[in-house]
Formats: structure tokens, sequence, C-alpha cells
């Protein structure tokens, strides 16, 4: 609140809040979605993180956090056994985003937490937040699927190639083997290029 005084009589009053942005109420929707916990982590009251976790739907806030306390949150939050990722752009978040598991920096934040963080959005929309989660997704299932394809292609090839089927007369000659083992390697690489053509909805 905002007062305006005429000689020590009050006769006005302003009351002033951050706006919130659009996209940040998706943002959240959309980790929930993908079963993800929000936390919010700031130094505004009790009463005003309050209200904004309450209109965008986040699980878990920490108010009137001290700049230097913020790490400490992480670590908290680390210790109930979470995997953390926090997003931020000042210097005050630059051991936070060192302290957590993945530490996402605003591109448009300060220096310090650009240095301090593994990943950088180069734009300041908060959906990239979102879009990198199902970037990294999708990233883990090619690893998975090529994982079990290079498993199960072994697994057959490997004692063929050794003669285990010589006694009724099938034999891997080494030029097939080595004609199939590149086949292998670029149904791989043709697997792994999808991700390219993976679309992210804004």
């Amino acid at each position: 609140m905002v007062y305006l005084v005429d000689d020590t009589q009050p006769v006005a009053a302003f009351a002033l809040a951050d706006v919130i942005r659009e996209e940040s109420r998706d943002v959240v929707q959309r980790l929930h979605a993908m079963g993800i916990e929000v936390a919010m982590l700031t130094g505004d009251s009790e009463a005003v993180a309050r209200a904004v976790a309450e209109e965008l739907g986040i699980d878990t806030y920490f108010a009137e956090v001290l700049p230097e306390h913020k790490d400490h949150k992480v670590a908290e939050l680390q210790k109930q056994g979470k995997q953390v990722a926090m997003v931020g752009d000042g210097v005050n978040d630059a051991p936070a985003l060192t302290r957590a598991d993945v530490g996402i920096a605003i591109g448009s934040g300060t220096d310090v937490a650009i240095e301090s963080a593994g990943i950088i959005l180069v734009r300041s929309n908060p959906l990239d937040v979102v879009h990198i989660f199902e970037l990294s997704r999708a990233t883990y299932r090619k690893m998975i699927q090529n994982l079990i394809w290079a498993t199960g292609y072994n697994v057959f090839a490997l004692p063929l190639a050794a003669g285990v089927l010589a006694p009724i007369g099938i034999v891997l000659s080494p030029a097939v083997g080595a004609l199939f083992m590149s086949l292998s390697t670029v149904i791989v690489a043709a697997n792994a290029q999808l991700l390219r053509r993976m679309q992210f909805a804004s």
C-alpha cells in the first residue's frame, strides 16, 4: 500500500500489485499435467505469496525469503527426495541455480545468473520451461527406444555371427554381418533425428 499524506492527514491510498503474466497460469497447468510439482520462492510477504500461489495453483510457496536463503530452500526440497529445477534471472538467484539439479536462467537476466545455470532461455517466455521438459522427456524416450533396438539386435546377431545356427546350415558371413551392423547404426541415428521434427505447442 502507498499512502498520500497532506500535512499528516492521509488523503488517499493506493494498492499496488505485480501483474501475473497469463502465460504463467498456462505453464503451471501444463507442468501439473506432466506430473511436475511447482514451487515458488519469493521475497514478498506471506499474504501476497499466498494470493499468487492460490491464483496460479502453485503447490508450494516460500514467502519472505531473503536473497541469501534461496539456495537453502532448494536444498530443503532436495532433502525431501525431490529433484529440483530452479528458474531465476537475478544475482540473488545464482546460488540457488547452482545448487538445483537443473538451473534454468532467463536470457534477459543478469550475467551471474546466466553463468550459474545449466540451461539458458533465450526468450523471456515462461512457456519455454514447459518445452524443456517436453524435449527432455522426448529425448529420454528416444534413448530407451534406441537402447532396446541395439540390445535386441545384438542378442540375436552376435550368436548368429558366432555360428550358433551353423549346424543347420545358417551361416552369417562377415560381409553380411558388417552390413547389418551398419544398418543398425543408421536406424538408431534416423530414430534420433526424429527429435528435430518435434513441435512445441505455444
